[in-house]
């Protein structure tokens, strides 16, 4: 039986993403691995069977049709033991709404089972080895809707996790802004 990675995460629209890049080679330089490729996980499913790949995009077009309109922006800077992201203030609530939706359909699937901490919403900007114990300033990102949702391919590499979207979807009747 053939496995795959896969994640399911909402996507930034590319200005927004251009401006990440631009910031983290401002104020991350030299801080670990940059990344150049930038989302907001909703859910990690991990080694699943490639059969599980359309019930999860077919369950996430039907959870990304009903979410409702939300606005994202930066909050903080935060390094864990091998990342450092952006976290992500969700002032009205409908990311949230919108990954506990996702989460509870795919654990309806049979395959994703919640984690017990809340979900944060974040991007990952930065891996490293060693936690460089940065303190940069935000970056002057206005709050922005995502661009969609969508399901991933990660393809294990020595130079770090590739992405391979499989289904792109948009959220709602097409948030506005961004």
């Amino acid at each position: 039986m053939e496995t795959v990675r896969l994640f399911v995460a909402l996507l930034l629209p590319s200005r927004i993403a251009g401006e990440l890049r631009s910031w983290g080679r401002r104020e991350l330089a030299g801080g670990g691995r940059l990344l150049e490729s930038f989302h907001v996980t909703v859910a990690f499913l991990g080694r699943r069977p490639r059969s599980d790949v359309g019930p999860v995009a077919e369950l996430l077009r039907d959870r990304a049709a009903r979410a409702a309109s939300f606005r994202l922006a930066p909050l903080r800077y935060r390094e864990t033991t091998s990342v450092g992201m952006l976290v992500l203030h969700d002032p009205s609530g409908g990311a949230t709404r919108f990954a506990t939706a996702v989460q509870l359909g795919l654990e309806g699937l049979g395959v994703y089972e919640r984690e017990r901490r809340r979900w944060l919403p974040h991007v990952t900007v930065l891996r490293f080895r060693e936690r460089p114990r940065l303190a940069p300033p935000l970056p002057e990102i206005d709050p922005f809707a995502p661009s969609g949702a969508a399901a991933f391919l990660s393809h294990l590499h020595p130079s770090g996790a590739r992405y391979e979207v499989l289904e792109e979807c948009p959220l709602g009747a097409r948030q506005a802004g961004g």
